[in-house]
């Protein structure tokens, strides 16, 4: 077959790399991709938000199967006009996204279907937001207040904090550009990331990962769009996964059938393991990032078949899924100022090593590799053990050289140290 995959960060290139091992992928293509990518498949500039344009590039390279990376084309409803010109499409439709496109939306759609997640409230106006910050935080016995935008941002649009003038300057921000607030209760205990493959009511779960939203080691500063994760979780019993999947995953996913708004793609579950169970924290429509890069090192399956099963309605008989011994761990490399305004057009030497993908990165003229974006590299190494993977990521990442960069040491460390239990 012939795959089309649509993005430009590291997660696309973990995809390209997974979907390159699949003795029935032909010949791979990208849009609009970045220097990494541009080294194993066709490299095409397209809107990546237009339908239309990626339909018309689908149809002009011939391909069978498009794989649509990130969100923002799968809100806009990027899918739906692939499927419509008749291509198979790995993505939600435009409806379906709305699990991730709006936290309000998704809400709901657990509260129908019986699913644990944190109390919330939706404010709208100015007016309502300190009546509704009492009955959040310390004042309702939580630690911490948990203050998100109710649609897409990247990751970053969230801020726990136990300071109630942070939380209310952070809800206020985001009411004056017009987003309205979802203030949540704080769920306690460590979080786990569970990507399932989704056809209506079939779901197919890929290994549990961990990600690492926080800029600075010990989870300290900002949140990022992710700054490194490792899978699978040697803390995290079996019995508990297939809980995550019979009692929140599936349960969801038959509740957007119910509802019209069947779900065909990748569904991923958020969840905190907390002291009463699994209880969910959000649900995006796609594959997550930096996790993606981890998993996906560890999948033995033939992916663009799997995709294409989901795409096409045939997930079922699809059957079990097989994976590598080991563990996989990713470590993103940022640059400087990163979650700010990053700094781009520095050289990076090293980023053409295996186990390195691209993210924020473009190709001089002169033929170097430069930083074109926040998150510019993420780096992967495997091990026989969570220790032995994340000496390996590590040992890569200090051959990478890039001016100003950043990076965290301590990806996957309190799990390979035995310091997270149920």
């Amino acid at each position: 077959m012939h795959v089309l995959v649509i993005g430009s960060g590291a997660r696309e290139h973990a995809l390209l790399l997974a979907l390159r091992r699949d003795p029935e992928v032909e010949t791979l293509a990208v849009a609009p991709g970045n220097a990494g990518t541009a080294v194993i498949a066709d490299q095409y500039d397209v809107d990546v938000t237009s339908g239309e344009a990626v339909t018309k590039l689908a149809q002009r390279i011939g391909a069978d199967l498009v794989v649509v990376g990130p969100e923002v084309p799968l809100v806009l409803g990027v899918a739906d006009a692939v499927r419509a010109a008749g291509i198979d499409c790995f993505g939600p439709t435009k409806d379906a996204s709305r699990i991730e496109g709006s936290k309000s939306f998704a809400k709901d759609v657990m509260t129908a279907a019986g699913v644990r997640t944190a109390t919330s409230e939706i404010v709208d106006t100015p007016a309502r937001l300190d009546e509704a910050l009492d009955r959040f935080g310390p004042a309702a016995g939580d630690p911490a207040w948990v203050v998100k935008d109710d649609g897409l941002a990247a990751g970053k649009g969230v801020v726990v904090t136990a300071d109630r003038d942070a939380a209310r300057a952070h809800a206020a921000g985001l009411l004056d550009a017009g987003h309205p607030v979802l203030l949540e209760s704080f769920l306690d205990g460590p979080e786990v990331s569970l990507f399932c493959v989704v056809d209506g009511e079939t779901v197919v779960p890929l290994l549990p990962a961990q990600d690492f939203k926080r800029v600075g080691d010990n989870d300290s500063g900002p949140n990022t769009g992710g700054m490194g994760a490792y899978a699978p979780l040697p803390w995290l019993p079996d019995e508990v996964t297939t809980q995550i999947v019979d009692d929140i995953v599936k349960p969801v996913a038959a509740e957007l059938v119910r509802r019209g708004s069947s779900f065909s793609g990748l569904l991923y579950a958020g969840l905190a393991i907390t002291s009463r169970g699994p209880a969910v924290v959000e649900f995006n429509c796609r594959f997550g990032d930096p996790e993606t890069q981890s998993v996906l090192a560890l999948l033995d399956s033939p992916l663009g078949q799997l995709l294409r099963a989901a795409a096409t309605g045939q997930l079922a008989g699809f059957g079990e899924l097989r994976w590598q011994e080991g563990a996989a761990v990713t470590v993103v490399l940022a640059a400087e100022n990163y979650p700010g305004r990053p700094r781009v057009g520095d050289a990076i030497t090293g980023s053409e090593a295996d186990g390195v993908l691209h993210a924020g990165t473009a190709r001089r003229d002169d033929g170097a590799v430069v930083s074109s974006g926040g998150r510019v590299l993420s780096v992967v190494g495997t091990g026989e053990d969570l220790s032995a993977a994340r000496a390996a990521a590590y040992r890569l990442i200090e051959s990478v050289r890039l001016p100003g960069s950043h990076f965290r040491t301590d990806i996957g460390l309190a799990a390979a140290e035995g310091r997270i239990a149920l």
